[in-house]
């Protein structure tokens, strides 16, 4: 059994491992976009450079998205090898995950937005839309905790054992 658990383990950390390059990579990609968009005497106009830029913010946001939802697993599975069965564990887990996904669809937004302004301003109803549903995946989050909540009151030893485990998690 310990060996299995040692696999499972294992196999997370080899998830993470995934993350961390597939991060590393879209930070790659957005120093060389950066690299072109700041790049005196390119061919671009100013607008093309803008919108490489903005690109390149989009693709930094999606790495750091990777980085977070990695250092998640990591912590709650690998750290904690935690089974998600208690509230305050899924609660905690669920709102590490919807805080990176929130975050991200909000500067996608934004930098959907600032980019379609210039180049397509037709298709800015999508790319609000994008922002709908970020602000409708905040609401069910609000309304998750606010409802757990309850549960974790009939549950007050699973609480206490979670937040002893908050120092070991650094």
């Amino acid at each position: 059994m310990k060996l299995l658990a040692n696999l499972f383990r294992a196999g997370h950390v080899a998830i993470i491992m995934l993350f961390v390059a597939c991060a590393a990579g879209l930070v790659a990609m957005a120093a060389l976009s950066l690299w072109q968009g700041f790049t005196p005497g390119g061919y671009d106009s100013l607008q093309n450079r803008f919108n490489t830029i903005l690109e390149a913010v989009g693709m930094l946001t999606v790495a750091l998205v990777t980085l977070e939802l990695g250092q998640t697993i990591f912590e709650e599975e690998v750290q904690r090898d935690v089974k998600v069965s208690g509230p305050t564990r899924v609660r905690r887990y669920l709102s590490r995950f919807f805080v990176v996904i929130i975050i991200a669809l909000a500067i996608e937004t934004l930098v959907s937005i600032f980019e379609l302004m210039h180049d397509d301003p037709a298709k800015l109803p999508y790319a609000a839309t994008v922002g709908v549903c970020a602000a409708l995946l905040l609401l069910a989050w609000g309304v998750f905790v606010r409802m757990n909540r309850s549960a974790e009151e009939l549950e007050p030893e699973s609480m206490a054992e979670t937040k002893r485990e908050d120092p070991h998690v650094k």
